[in-house]
């Protein structure tokens, strides 16, 4: 049996990676951190969004 590193936790997406999902600039989901609609954390210089933070955001917005 192999030893596997198995992470607690999903693959971050940085900036540009969300902004693409949402189809917005990078600016707005800065915006949007800035604001606090969008829940980031930051390592040394950069920013990171966890996809169950995304899709918070996202289910939030539904529907509106």
């Amino acid at each position: 049996m192999k030893n596997e590193l198995r992470l607690p936790y999903s693959k971050l997406l940085r900036i540009h990676q969300v902004a693409e999902g949402l189809d917005v600039s990078a600016r707005t989901v800065r915006r949007l951190i800035a604001k606090g609609e969008l829940v980031a954390c930051r390592l040394g210089r950069s920013v990171r969004v966890h996809p169950d933070d995304l899709a918070a955001y996202i289910d939030r917005h539904r529907g509106r």
